[in-house]
């Protein structure tokens, strides 16, 4: 049973990266790549309940910002059970956490969160 609930210091920065680059890009307009970025901040952060779950929370605003009634909808169920999945070690890796994709179908990682995963010290198997 996977008991951490909050993401380890040393993929904080990164998490948080990724979440002020979707603001700045949200903010220019720029919607492809605020939503790459809340993905990516998803890989991040969803094997830990707080930080996964707060990026639920961002997607379902930006579904309701963007008028996606799809992504409102896909967003909710995930909102109210990512973080428990969390919790209990049972994720999908590598998912974006879109309504765009099965929520519990794993994925391949990006190399560039591969390496981010690298140097915080975290495995992502």
């Amino acid at each position: 049973m996977n008991l951490r609930t909050t993401l380890p210091k040393s993929l904080t920065p990164y998490f948080q990266a990724e979440l002020e680059d979707y603001a700045i890009a949200y903010k220019a307009g720029d919607l492809v790549k605020a939503w790459t970025h809340l993905e990516r901040a998803h890989i991040i952060g969803q094997r830990y309940p707080f930080a996964h779950t707060f990026v639920h929370w961002k997607m379902l605003q930006f579904g309701f910002r963007t008028k996606s009634g799809k992504e409102v909808i896909g967003q909710i169920p995930r909102l109210l059970v990512g973080g428990v999945k969390s919790f209990v070690g049972r994720v999908p890796v590598g998912n974006p956490g879109g309504a765009n994709v099965p929520p519990m179908k794993s994925f391949p990682i990006e190399k560039d969160i591969q390496a981010i995963f690298v140097k915080a010290g975290i495995e992502t198997a």
